[in-house]
């Protein structure tokens, strides 16, 4: 009876303040979808970074001809100066493996990648672009001992490292990554303040009916229990509008349009989506219940 009489009571709490219900429930499944969005990216960077830095490599353009650059002064590399390159990048312990691309193989690789430029293809010529080593490292950590080693060398024209151009995207995705956590958290805290609006509004509601319990001798957490319920199921269905916009966004963005476009990186799969979800369930939970505990506890006016 008395379990009876506290979910009666719960229901009708949350009848009497329908939107504001609605409203929290629409604030934590937002602000946990985002959360788990923002730390499933930070996961998602980490593993494209160890995915794509293994695959980097660093780029030792030699002069060209008519090279006004300062360390070529218009004149080309030498045959003796390619092959002492080529032996200093063979003698340093970082290098794992070294190829050769000439100027004709570069202007094959420029023309596929800008093969929806056609009109900056035809006005490039092989001798344009540079010859160049590309070296690929045991740790792309260890550029700076290629750089120094190399740079500066006769018929050296620059040494890039193809990282500084992945570390600029990183950069970015982990600012997005920043801007949805700190989102979260405001709507985290709008939640809180939801949550205690609408503990105050039921309780007010319900005053004459807690005063009435408190004189037939009810427990405090007795009287407190329907407005506590009434938090955490807000917050229940918060994680459960969380967990089904999680899997929307799996299925509908990383499988259907990330996955099929980008065949290089391995993206989270459902696994970690399904482990991350019963945790949205417990945190949305959480978030109201405490949030309608301490409302009750410090608020004067609540203190049945």
């Amino acid at each position: 009876m008395r379990a009876q009489f506290v979910l009666s009571e719960m229901g009708i709490g949350l009848r009497r303040n329908l939107m504001m219900t609605v409203a929290v429930v629409l604030v934590v499944g937002i602000s946990l979808t985002l959360l788990a969005g923002a730390l499933f990216a930070r996961s998602q960077v980490n593993a494209s970074k160890d995915y794509w830095y293994d695959k980097v490599e660093v780029s030792v353009f030699l002069c060209a001809e008519g090279d006004a650059a300062e360390p070529c002064n218009g004149r080309g590399v030498t045959e003796d100066q390619r092959q002492a390159i080529l032996d200093e990048i063979h003698a340093l312990p970082q290098v794992k493996t070294v190829f050769y691309e000439s100027q004709a193989e570069a202007y094959q690789h420029f023309k596929e990648q800008f093969k929806d430029s056609p009109d900056l293809v035809n006005n490039t010529t092989p001798d344009q672009l540079p010859e160049s080593y590309r070296v690929k490292l045991k740790d792309p950590k260890k550029f700076a001992i290629i750089q120094s080693a190399l740079e500066g060398k006769p018929g050296v024209n620059s040494v890039i490292d193809q990282r500084k151009l992945l570390n600029n995207l990183f950069k970015i995705l982990n600012g997005f990554q920043g801007a949805a956590l700190v989102v979260s958290g405001l709507l985290v805290v709008a939640c809180i303040l939801l949550v205690s609006i609408i503990i105050q509004v039921s309780a007010h509601g319900r005053r004459r009916e807690t005063q009435i319990m408190r004189l037939v001798g009810a427990s405090n957490l007795y009287i407190q229990m329907p407005f506590l319920l009434e938090g955490a199921v807000a917050g229940l269905a918060g994680g459960v509008l969380a967990c089904g916009m999680l899997a929307m966004f799996k299925w509908g963005l990383i499988d259907h349009v990330l996955a099929q476009n980008i065949n290089s990186t391995k993206f989270i799969g459902w696994g970690a989506i399904g482990s991350i979800m019963p945790l949205l369930v417990v945190v949305g939970v959480l978030i109201s219940g405490i949030a309608a505990f301490a409302t009750l506890a410090f608020s004067k006016a609540l203190r049945v």
